[in-house]
């Protein structure tokens, strides 16, 4: 069903996205973000080829491509050792195998290259400073004086939309932190790849370091149990919570243990996730990415299940199944995508933290795998062509 005009909730990537995926279709979006400027908090992020091939789509990868950084592989490495145990190559690899690249880069790259496609699309406008809660239909005529057959919720995990839609899902908080610094590409020790992602696994955590193009450094991702500081994705570490952190590492190699006492301004991120529950009010709200579905970031999808959202939702409306169909559709059709990712992260949490026996077992498997067995196992999320 073709609409006019669509109104997004959110200006993160999933509205971002959104918005030029409609705009792609001939539709007109309003995008409502409640800050006053767009400053995306984070550092880094994996943008994988089932992601980069949305962007490719929308016109956005080559903006990307220019400043990025596409690394040879994804190892995975002992924490307790840094002895490594296998890696599934990227690079070239990627682009050939399933059909678009895979890179690293820091999150305000592609929050402003998104942004920027928006401001130069004659169909989509931008209202920052402006929050839309309680009733978003009478807000939403108040602000615009019009009124839109959809309205998408892309505004994140703690979501205001949510409300509006009975027996949409709720987020919980994990129990796990995620500790963000970043190094100088003159402080990186020689243990530490600047060719590849590293995944080191240690009992009960992991880290996760790749290179950051745009700061000539290092991106360094700690994943621990934590306690929530509340609604935030950048709370500033005291020595309380460093003091919880280290803790956590006091069996691992002594040389990362030196690099995460040694960071400048860490920050740690609680770790949210969604649970199941109804996208869409079956008339005219929907939610998409981290409103919908928050997951933990042992798959690193966060950021694509959301691009990969904007881009299905978009062409499901623009289709020829009447507008509440299409959304019945898009919720379907997601909902088993979702599972399959959230899934492949349980699985990889469980693994990355095995301990005692279960983590000997993990390391012999790993080392017995062959780099291109490996990437057969991620066919079907990073060769996925959203539709």
């Amino acid at each position: 069903m073709s609409i006019e005009r669509v109104a997004i909730i959110g200006a993160g990537m999933a509205g971002l996205t959104a918005a030029l995926a409609f705009a792609r279709h001939g539709t007109a979006c309003d995008i409502f973000e409640e800050v006053a400027a767009l400053i995306e908090v984070g550092a880094g992020l994996q943008v994988s080829p089932n992601a980069s091939h949305v962007l490719s789509e929308l016109g956005v990868l080559p903006a990307l491509e220019a400043v990025w950084t596409e690394p040879d592989r994804i190892a995975l490495v002992s924490g307790t050792s840094l002895r490594p145990l296998a890696h599934v190559p990227a690079g070239r690899f990627a682009r050939e195998r399933w059909g678009s690249p895979y890179g690293v880069l820091h999150r305000a790259t592609l929050q402003q290259a998104l942004l920027a496609a928006v401001e130069r699309n004659p169909l989509c406008s931008i209202h920052l400073d402006t929050p839309i809660r309680n009733d978003p239909h009478v807000t939403l005529a108040g602000i615009t004086g019009r009124t839109y057959p959809l309205i998408v919720g892309a505004d994140g995990v703690w979501s205001n939309l949510r409300a509006g839609i009975p027996d949409s899902p709720e987020p919980d908080f994990s129990r796990n932190v995620a500790w963000r610094f970043t190094i100088p590409g003159s402080a990186r020790p020689d243990w530490l790849d600047a060719g590849q992602v590293t995944a080191f696994l240690g009992p009960s955590t992991h880290v996760v370091a790749y290179p950051l193009r745009e700061i000539d450094g290092f991106n360094i991702v700690a994943i621990a149990s934590g306690i929530s500081p509340g609604k935030t994705w950048d709370a500033q570490a005291g020595d309380a919570q460093r003091r919880m952190l280290l803790g956590q590492f006091h069996r691992w190699d002594r040389r990362i243990v030196q690099l995460i006492e040694r960071a400048e301004r860490p920050t740690f991120w609680p770790l949210y996730h969604v649970a199941a529950g109804r996208w869409h009010n079956g008339r005219d709200m929907v939610l998409i990415g981290d409103a919908a579905h928050a997951m933990m970031p042992f798959a690193a999808q966060g950021a694509s299940m959301a691009i990969e959202d904007a881009f299905v939702l978009a062409n499901r409306v623009a289709g020829p199944l009447p507008l509440a169909q299409a959304l019945t559709e898009f919720e379907s059709e997601r909902t088993q995508r979702i599972a399959k990712v959230r899934a492949r992260g349980l699985f990889n949490r469980f693994a990355y933290h095995a301990r005692g026996p279960i983590r000997l077992g993990r390391d012999i498997v790993l080392s017995l795998r062959p780099p291109q067995s490996l990437a057969a196992d991620f066919d079907w999320l990073y060769g996925f062509k959203a539709k």
